[in-house]
């Protein structure tokens, strides 16, 4: 029987002020997936994506359980575990700190105390994967929105993770920009669980989707399924996708690149 890349059962999480933000979040993704995570603001996507590599600490008023290929994410472990699975954060700026986007993208893998020689590989390796070569010099702050994900994607992929969470990857993006990290992404092979309000990024990439509401799972199928069913998207914070409405649900879908990024 294969193990779940991501499992989790029973998850309940309350913040210090007394906010509780998950309420007994259970779901498995298996190896390869591609699962989108949706929900209105504050249903508790970032929360449960927090988890997945340890950032939220096991405290008082926290419950249940997270597993990464079967291993228990834990205080002992942390280390294991964000070596396994890359998150790429909301805002850009909260990810790139250094002076320069080679020591951005080094940083990550210059933690898991690799030599320098294997971590300058990772570091071209990731740089070519998002079109970013001869940006290694570049002031992360003068870069694009566009340019700007590419590098956090960059530190993400150049630490291998075999799972990728990211938080509203698309959002801010410009047509272009959005186009081509879709592609970007389609590329990695890593089991993906994508939070994002963008749904038709979720129609194009996520054969599988999961809704969140008030902290609990309400909704977990085929994503063409759900996005289509209206009564169920309006009672949760959420419409129907304008492609649906010029796509049969019974069309196969796969994910088919319009162009290629640009450099």
């Amino acid at each position: 029987m294969t193990t779940p890349a991501l499992e989790v059962e029973g998850l309940g999480y309350r913040y210090p002020d007394g906010t509780q933000a998950l309420r007994d979040v259970a779901l498995r993704i298996m190896p390869g997936e591609c699962v989108g995570l949706l929900g209105s603001n504050g249903s508790g996507k970032s929360t449960l994506l927090l988890h997945f590599n340890g950032i939220l600490p096991e405290k008082p008023g926290s419950s249940g359980a997270v597993r990464i290929d079967g291993v228990p994410v834990g205080a002992d472990n942390l280390e294991a575990i964000r070596r396994q699975v890359g998150l790429l954060f909301q805002d850009p700026d909260d990810q790139l700190f250094c002076a320069t986007v080679e020591e951005d993208v080094a940083f990550g893998p210059s933690q898991l105390g690799l030599p320098k020689d294997v971590v300058a590989q990772r570091v071209q390796r990731a740089l070519a994967q998002v079109r970013l070569i001869g940006y290694e010099r570049r002031a992360p702050h003068h870069l694009s929105q566009g340019e700007k994900r590419r590098a956090c994607l960059a530190g993400v992929l150049a630490c291998e993770p075999s799972v990728l969470v990211l938080d509203e990857p698309t959002s801010n993006l410009d047509p272009r920009s959005r186009r081509e990290f879709m592609a970007l992404l389609h590329e990695v092979p890593a089991t993906k669980l994508i939070a994002t309000h963008d749904l038709e990024m979720v129609v194009e990439m996520c054969p599988r989707s999961i809704i969140l509401d008030g902290g609990r799972v309400v909704a977990d199928g085929p994503t063409l399924d759900l996005l289509d069913d209206e009564p169920l998207m309006l009672a949760h914070g959420l419409e129907r996708p304008h492609s649906l409405h010029h796509r049969r649900i019974e069309e196969p879908f796969f994910w088919k690149p319009r162009t290629q990024p640009e450099v």
